[in-house]
């Protein structure tokens, strides 16, 4: 069963930042993550603070600090 959920406007900036690029030079034939990364990464974080599963993450219209997600096990916040 899917929840609603609502982050904060600082956890939306964080996963927002985690989303840009990154400019970089390759020394020793190693690259950072991608951006991809970073934000699944982010999301990743915000669903354990949260508790929910960050991959069943989906917008809600015209909101965009809500979402829905299925919750962890015993988790969700409505």
């Amino acid at each position: 069963m899917r929840h609603k959920y609502t982050m904060t406007k600082e956890q939306f900036k964080r996963i927002l930042d985690a989303s840009q690029p990154v400019p970089y030079m390759v020394f020793g034939g190693m690259e950072p993550r991608s951006p991809r990364e970073n934000a699944m990464s982010a999301w990743a974080s915000l669903g354990a603070d949260l508790g929910f599963q960050y991959m069943t993450v989906e917008p809600v219209d015209g909101d965009k600090f809500s979402f829905t997600a299925e919750p962890l096990a015993g988790g969700g916040d409505e």
